[in-house]
């Protein structure tokens, strides 16, 4: 039988509704947005250097990108990743420009080099995850997109593939609702609310630890891990019911 492991997996007599991540699931963003993440916290480190306030040890991808800033809210990321080398700054205001001085500055800056590198080079999609959505759809799932990031609208349209959602939660969303962002189930739970349907009857794909532990603490059905890092076990430890190297294995 054709997609037989996706069929008894994801099976429709158990679940109604399944709620993908964006970055690192659906597209492979996630690596524009740790460059990003560095080349703007290195600038930053760099700038309080040579103002004398610290010495420079720059951001690290493999690990301050997953333990402070993948998964989260903008704002969230910096936060993290400023309290775990001890610095402060005003939070400032989501309208602040890019710059070193609050919080919000600095992930607008963020979110400034995310835009022009996605504008520059296109949006590179999992082939075989859009392959999943396209025969969960044809099974009548419900299919929605739950994302930390503000720019996901813009990302789905890029690579042409905003059609394949019945709803989208993102950053925008977020804010508008004052939902907490993930490791929070919030997000998630307005996801399942928008297309009708019970948390323990949908499923949640998720290639973040902060995104595995909403899933979790949502009471989802079942939470999916992609690992693309070689590290499944910490996706098993904070909740993912089955971990996969990419969704395509759900195909073979």
């Amino acid at each position: 039988m054709k997609h037989a492991r996706l069929d008894e997996v994801i099976a429709r007599s158990r679940f109604d509704a399944v709620l993908f991540d964006l970055d690192g699931v659906i597209t492979d963003t996630a690596s524009i947005h740790a460059t990003c993440w560095k080349e703007m916290f290195d600038k930053f480190l760099n700038h309080r250097r040579q103002s004398g306030q610290s010495t420079f040890r720059p951001f690290d991808i493999a690990a301050d990108y997953k333990k402070h800033v993948d998964g989260k809210l903008r704002y969230d990321g910096v936060e993290s990743f400023l309290t775990s080398r001890g610095i402060r700054l005003p939070y400032g205001h989501p309208e602040d420009p890019p710059g070193y001085d609050t919080v919000t500055g600095l992930g607008n800056m963020k979110d400034a080099l995310f835009k022009a590198s996605v504008e520059s080079g296109g949006v590179v999609i999992y082939e075989d995850s859009i392959a999943v959505i396209k025969h969960l759809r044809s099974h009548r799932f419900k299919i929605g997109v739950v994302s930390a990031s503000k720019n996901c609208k813009k990302v789905l349209q890029t690579a042409q593939i905003e059609e394949l959602f019945d709803i989208r939660v993102d950053g925008n969303v977020a804010d508008r609702l004052k939902l907490p962002g993930k490791p929070a189930p919030d997000t998630f739970l307005k996801a399942a609310a928008m297309l009708g349907v019970e948390p323990r009857r949908a499923v949640v794909v998720e290639d973040a630890v902060a995104g595995v532990k909403a899933g979790r603490a949502g009471g989802f059905g079942l939470v999916i891990g992609v690992d693309h890092q070689a590290d499944p076990e910490k996706l098993r430890e904070h909740g993912a019911d089955i971990v996969l190297k990419g969704l395509g294995e759900l195909l073979q």
